[in-house]
């Protein structure tokens, strides 16, 4: 039976592998961008089948908007997943020793409207729709392997996604009485084309050299875990995190 699923951040990259994953597989996608239309277009225009959406909004300001977007456009969000985000990039690089607090502040403040704020209000206006039609859902959160081995250049980006960690779990056991599940998967570094100068030369090969499988992450096999998460046989996986980082980081 086909499902209405929200991606947020699914212009490219991860998102846009996730939201072809759920159209592979029969379901309406509202694909969810920020400010890159030319690419969510492409997103959308790459989606098998058909009932798909665009959505534009920042997730930080326009959540409820977003929400009642995707609702209508898809005649019901059944499943949410939390992508969008702050990633870690050169330019929004903090660390204390390197950074005047001006900038400190400022990439703090925007890390955490996206990843945490930004996700949870989402989650809000998705899981409220989901209640009132009394018909359950999925809600999966993009989080980080960063959330537990630290981001010593990246510190507001790795405290964000271990909170938006703490805040599935805690959402997966207030939402579980209106058969909602909640989860969560934390990635290691995936090559994607946002960050593809980040896998050239000697940066490169110590980032593939972290797995002792030689490589880093294709986008399509994180989305595939994303899938499994959401889908209907799932429910006991809630208040999950599963680890997708090809052994480069192992938690005890």
């Amino acid at each position: 039976m086909s499902r209405g699923v929200l991606v947020t951040g699914a212009s490219a990259g991860l998102g846009r592998a996730v939201a072809q994953a759920f159209a592979e597989r029969g379901d309406r996608v509202a694909v969810h961008y920020n400010s890159n239309h030319t690419e969510a277009r492409r997103t959308v225009e790459s989606l098998s089948g058909q009932g798909h959406a665009l959505i534009q909004g920042d997730v930080a300001t326009d959540a409820r908007r977003i929400a009642d977007a995707a609702e209508e456009a898809l005649g019901g969000v059944d499943v949410l997943v939390n992508n969008a985000a702050v990633v870690t990039t050169t330019e929004n690089a903090h660390p204390v020793a390197g950074s005047d607090l001006g900038h400190w502040q400022q990439v703090w403040r925007h890390t955490v409207a996206v990843n945490l704020l930004g996700a949870a209000d989402v989650s809000y206006c998705v899981a409220r729709h989901m209640i009132d039609r009394g018909a359950g859902g999925r809600i999966v959160n993009v989080g980080s392997r960063g959330a537990f081995r630290g981001e010593p250049d990246h510190p507001a980006y790795g405290a964000t996604k271990a909170a938006l960690h703490s805040l599935g779990q805690s959402l997966a056991i207030s939402l579980a009485p209106h058969g909602i599940a909640v989860a969560s998967v934390a990635p290691g570094f995936i090559a994607t084309e946002r960050v593809a100068d980040w896998l050239t030369g000697d940066r490169g090969d110590a980032l593939r050299a972290q797995s002792p499988f030689g490589r880093v992450a294709r986008p399509e096999e994180i989305a595939e875990a994303i899938v499994y998460l959401a889908g209907p046989g799932s429910s006991w996986a809630s208040g999950a995190i599963l680890d997708l980082n090809g052994a480069s980081y192992l938690r005890t």
